[in-house]
């Protein structure tokens, strides 16, 4: 794979490390002081970026601001947010979305240590600076890794499109009013592009490309009640074989599946329902023009949800290799269904026809000869330094990468982070093996000023990845992904895809996701328990401000912001990892 997982600042003089990590359409920026600590009067770094072929630096903004500076709230408005040169972030990492990823060349990025003296004065320090490029397809004409944002719980969207409100206005309540639902949100087209991130964008111009190449199209699909991928699907007409799950309620006439159904037939498009031993669940894409040959698998399917409320990710490899060999995959469920594709070639583990790319897929469901948990278990078991998670419904299977997860937390040679969704919310997993619960309900009830309350994303899952990553920070790193979610059913009784790919590349793109997800929720979870001011009644939150060094605080007993940072052994030990 073409290109470093990441880069190095090179200013000798600054008194900071600065390291940042390629991600797909997002950057993890990470710092660490070069000797010792900082110094007490240091406040934070500010982070500013440069666009490809431009002069102008950007900063990054910041919604915190230093006692006494923030502006006060203004109804009806986004509280203010501050530029991190006057109000640097106090914390030794941060993850980037540029407002643009899918310009081609080098984006800069500028991070200065930021001091304050006596008098609240601020100076800059030496910066470090640091470019890279971030490709809007990770190897052109190759593969693609692609993610959807999953941020409809976050002060952006609150910011764009108005909370719970808006969400209804984006959102049908019921996944069966899918195919038929209209937004009624003024900004929708906006709020689509910024939700479904580049996973909806390259899905949606796949399908595009293969209507305008007259191609036949193979799609495999648990969940399908999306109208612009409908509406498209309708357009290839003939050149459509779609194969849909039929499980439990999505079999009835008022299914949004089977609602597609009657629109795809209409198109003459040629339609299987099937269920395998227990769900059809792969999300499988293929497209084979006469110029347009791509393979979509992943975790993202074809929905509502998929595309706008879940984190999803999207595997996109192109050639005419990987599409003869899925082609035959999708052959096989449609020919042989539950009863005999366990013991076609495609249940084993193939060669995802990537050049120079050691990489290999698996159709589910498995037979037991060709069961893939034990070893995806034991791979974890043998990680050297670090293993990254992002599973749903961890919380309800059991097997052996259930196990797996426990064993490599217990073990204090490897660092761990996961995130897992709970009937309820998000459940985060730290290195010391605690698991930290977030409601999504409680997003819904308020956070301290100047945050504003989140909208809880509907009932159902928020976190839908299904990817493990392995020593992302050595030359064997290797990530497992798919919609396969990592159970003994995903392994021998669903329709599934299942991808390994072993390339540090990728698998820091996979950690650098995983990581913004768990930082989105770690960071309520410091919420959860606001410090109430003194002498209030009732209680209220304290508004969440950035410190002050010790000398301008007014309180002889204070510590520098930084002092977690070297004194708990989770913070200390991220901070070394990543930097």
């Amino acid at each position: 794979m073409a290109g470093s997982s990441f880069v190095m600042g090179a200013a000798a003089s600054a008194l900071f490390t600065l390291k940042i990590y390629r991600g797909e359409g997002m950057v993890l920026l990470a710092m660490n002081w070069k000797a010792g600590m900082p110094p007490a009067d240091f406040v934070g770094f500010s982070i500013e970026y440069r666009r490809p072929e431009t002069t102008t630096f950007w900063s990054l903004k910041n919604r915190l601001h230093f006692p006494g500076k923030s502006k006060p709230l203004e109804a009806g408005k986004p509280p203010e947010q501050y530029p991190s040169t006057e109000a640097p972030f106090q914390i030794f990492r941060w993850v980037h979305f540029p407002r643009f990823a899918d310009k081609e060349g080098k984006y800069t990025y500028r991070v200065t240590p930021q001091f304050m003296d006596a008098a609240g004065k601020m100076t800059a320090g030496k910066a470090q600076e640091a470019s890279l490029e971030i490709y809007s397809e990770t190897d052109p004409g190759k593969i693609n890794i692609a993610f959807t944002r999953g941020y409809v719980s976050s002060q952006a969207f609150v910011d764009r499109y108005g909370g719970a409100k808006g969400f209804k206005q984006l959102i049908p309540a019921k996944a069966d009013d899918g195919p038929e639902f209209v937004p009624t949100h003024a900004d929708a087209k906006a709020a689509y592009e910024w939700m479904g991130f580049e996973a909806r964008e390259r899905i949606v111009k796949l399908l595009d490309d293969a209507i305008a190449d007259k191609a036949d199209v193979r799609i495999v699909a648990f969940e399908l009640n999306l109208p612009e991928l409908i509406e498209r699907l309708a357009k290839i007409g003939p050149r459509l074989k779609i194969i849909l799950d039929n499980s439990g309620d999505k079999k009835d006439a008022t299914s949004a599946e089977s609602k597609a159904e009657a629109i795809l037939k209409a198109a003459n498009a040629r339609i299987c329902r099937q269920h395998m031993g227990q769900l059809q669940h792969n999300k499988m894409i293929i497209v084979d023009g006469p110029t347009v040959k791509r393979v979509v698998l992943g975790s993202t399917n074809f929905s509502w949800r998929g595309f706008y409320v879940q984190s999803n990710n999207a595997v996109i490899v192109c050639g005419e290799d990987i599409v003869l060999q899925q082609r035959r995959a999708f052959d096989d469920y449609w020919e042989k269904g539950a009863t005999s594709f366990k013991g076609s070639d495609s249940a084993d583990w193939l060669s995802l026809q990537v050049p120079g790319l050691d990489a290999r897929v698996s159709m589910c469901p498995h037979s037991d000869a060709h069961s893939a948990q034990k070893a995806i278990g034991d791979d974890m078991k043998a990680a050297k330094s670090s293993v990254f998670y992002s599973l749903a419904f961890l919380a309800q299977t059991g097997g052996d990468v259930k196990e797996a997860v426990q064993a490599v937390t217990d073990d204090p040679a490897i660092f761990v982070y996961g995130v897992s969704d709970t009937p309820s919310g998000i459940k985060l997993h730290q290195t010391d093996g605690k698991a930290e619960p977030v409601s999504f309900a409680s997003l819904s009830k308020g956070l301290p000023e100047p945050f504003r309350s989140e909208a809880s994303g509907g009932s159902g899952v928020k976190m839908h990845h299904k990817f493990v990553v392995i020593d992302f920070d050595k030359p064997t790193a290797r990530v497992y992904t798919g919609s396969y979610n990592f159970s003994a059913t995903a392994d021998t009784k669903n329709g599934e895809n299942l991808v390994l790919i072993k390339d540090q590349r990728i698998a820091t793109a996979y950690m650098v996701e995983a990581l913004r997800i768990f930082d989105a929720y770690q960071f309520r979870v410091s919420f959860k328990k606001p410090e109430a001011v003194a002498g209030a009644s009732p209680p209220k939150p304290r508004k969440k401000e950035l410190a002050l060094p010790p000398i301008n605080s007014g309180d002889p007993a204070a510590k520098p912001w930084w002092d977690k940072f070297w004194t708990d052994p989770i913070r200390k030990r991220d901070r070394q990892m990543f930097a």
